[in-house]
């Protein structure tokens, strides 16, 4: 009987304690207890397609994704943010621009989505994290792809690069297919073909614990990794054209005459867009910013610069055509050009003269005084209508953004620019190339294609083919002609054609030094544009002036002449002569693309 009792007490007394603990659950902490219970619920979370790789033409990688680990915090699972940051700040370096634009991104995003805080953390800081991970509910690491350049700064102004979404980033695109996505195309190919490369977010629905941790995946809908991309840009050639410039700023574009294909895209200097991907510090922004020879300007696209003595071809073409000249007209060249009635003289670059010149002698030794005569004989209306059929004054149209168009000048143009008439000295000068006329090195290397090619102005292409990631056929893309140069007589073309072999392979050619040892016939031509204008009777003197002052250096080329495979323009500021800085580099663009077999 006494056991009885005893047992019956007992079990009075766990029943009292259970009936406590329930009520003190169920009643005391209802409300904290049924919001955990809310919190362990279904959630919906973005899977980040795999970016698309680029390739060359020859299948080298050009922009790889490569593993990565990133701190994110999830913000409706924080109590106070500002200590969770400053308690990450003592075991992780995390700087201030990294805070602000974490800052900038919480004030936009959904409580419940996880926010990037460091992207591309180093194992040290993994595991330095790992250590603390218990004092940081809502913070986790998770892996994901970085973008990676392999081959760093070769091709960079073509690439471009990814950096982080900002504010203005997130006005052009589609939020709901980059929950998730940390960067964005900048500038370049990555940007002007972001839409094929970013993929589409796939979503995974998941039942997660009030600390966030998933229990599992109930339902799964996978990415659309991006697309391939392969470019027409041959690495080999991209890398012998950015050398050969050694330590010149400047640009060269390498073009397939046969379909508008850009072979090579160079821009110098050029950058390593490896540190814009996560973020570059402001330190090594504004060493590139503030860099006198600004190694972000992309010159092939944007740089807009005199077309000087290389537009003669175009010109002596312009005047056979409409019939103000003919390969054998002649003009006297005592040194010096004479508007009726005017006492300024315009100079040849020759100060002696070249006497008695026709058209093939004035393009082989450059003789700026035929072209004055020409120019004036053409009149600037009728150079306008003739060399806007070979591109300039307008953009090419190539499949990167941002290119500016040059400039032709005309009458009307300077009506509506300057509120002024066009006066004779003008179309003097713009006929071997000066004054207002500027081109940028892609429109000089597409209308140079055009003559290499018989009059087919293309479209330049720098994408030749995207792949699905899911197979290995490619789609390529259709080259474009943009027009026909109507040719009165084939002579005539001919005619340039032949005078432009002379500028590099005769005797007096303002180029000989590069066809002296060439395997294949080049058909050239140098030019030297003046940075600023020199008064009547002074000399251009280059040891004396400043290196920025002095002339740009200029040449364009295709080969070989008899059946071209390859145009180049290649334009080296403050190089001085282009016979003998430019036309070199042009040689070394040739040489590896006609005489290096393709791997």
């Amino acid at each position: 009987m006494h056991r009885a009792v005893v047992l019956l007490v007992l079990g009075g007394m766990l029943c009292l304690v259970l009936f406590g603990r329930l009520l003190y659950l169920q009643v005391i902490e209802h409300d904290h207890y049924r919001t955990l219970s809310e919190d362990n619920r279904v959630k919906l979370q973005p899977i980040v397609p795999n970016r698309g790789l680029i390739y060359d033409r020859n299948g080298i990688l050009l922009a790889e994704n490569l593993p990565s680990y990133r701190l994110e915090i999830t913000p409706e699972q924080i109590d106070s943010m500002t200590a969770t940051l400053d308690g990450l700040a003592d075991i992780i370096e995390i700087r201030e621009s990294d805070r602000s634009r974490f800052e900038q991104l919480l004030a936009r995003k959904p409580r419940f989505e996880a926010i990037p805080l460091l992207l591309n953390l180093s194992d040290e800081e993994v595991a330095r994290f790992s250590v603390n991970r218990h004092r940081f509910p809502g913070v986790d690491i998770t892996a994901g792809l970085a973008r990676h350049y392999p081959h760093g700064t070769l091709g960079a102004h073509a690439l471009g690069y990814v950096g982080r979404i900002d504010e203005q980033a997130l006005k052009e695109l589609d939020t709901s297919n980059y929950r998730g996505t940390t960067y964005v195309g900048k500038i370049g190919i990555e940007k002007t073909y972001e839409s094929l490369l970013h993929g589409t977010v796939g979503l995974q629905q998941v039942e997660t614990t009030a600390q966030g941790r998933v229990l599992r995946v109930l339902n799964r809908q996978a990415p659309v990794s991006g697309r391939n991309l392969y470019l027409t840009l041959d690495s080999r050639i991209q890398l012998a054209a950015e050398a050969a410039f050694g330590d010149y700023s400047g640009s060269a574009i390498a073009i397939d005459p046969d379909n508008g294909d850009i072979l090579a895209f160079v821009s110098l200097p050029t950058y390593d867009p490896n540190p814009f991907v996560n973020g570059i510090d402001h330190a090594a922004y504004d060493a590139l910013r503030n860099n006198d020879r600004q190694p972000l300007f992309n010159r092939a696209l944007r740089g807009q610069y005199p077309p000087g003595s290389t537009v003669k071809p175009f010109m002596g073409l312009a005047g056979l055509e409409q019939g103000v000249t003919t390969e054998h007209s002649s003009t006297y060249c005592p040194g010096f050009y004479m508007l009726p009635g005017n006492s300024r003289k315009y100079r040849d670059w020759k100060r002696a003269g070249h006497g008695t010149v026709n058209l093939n002698i004035s393009i082989t030794q450059s003789c700026d005084v035929y072209f004055y005569d020409l120019a004036l004989s053409l009149g600037i209306d009728n150079i306008h209508s003739y060399l806007g059929q070979f591109g300039f004054g307008r953009s090419t149209g190539i499949d990167i953004l941002g290119e500016l168009s040059g400039l032709l000048p005309s009458r009307d143009w300077k009506r509506r620019r300057h509120d002024q008439p066009w006066f004779p000295g003008e179309t003097i000068i713009t006929g071997i190339g000066q004054g207002f006329f500027l081109v940028t090195p892609l429109q000089l290397a597409a209308a140079t294609t055009a003559l290499a090619n018989g009059g087919h102005m293309l479209q330049p292409n720098i994408v030749y083919a995207e792949q699905a990631a899911s197979s290995q056929a490619l789609i390529p893309h259709t080259p474009r002609l943009l027009d026909t140069i109507t040719i009165n007589q084939q002579q005539h073309w001919d005619d340039v054609i032949k005078s432009m072999i002379d500028v590099v392979h005769s005797q007096r050619g303002t180029a000989r030094s590069i066809g002296v040892d060439s395997p294949y016939e080049i058909a050239g031509k140098t030019g030297t544009a003046q940075v600023f204008g020199l008064k009547q009777e002074e000399k251009y003197d280059a040891k004396t002036i400043d290196e920025k002052l002095r002339d740009h250096a200029l040449f364009i080329a295709f080969a070989p002449a008899d059946e071209p495979k390859i145009a180049v323009a290649v334009i080296v500021e403050n190089g001085g002569s282009g016979g003998s800085v430019a036309a070199p580099i042009a040689r070394q663009i040739l040489d590896a693309y006609l005489l290096e077999p393709t791997p």
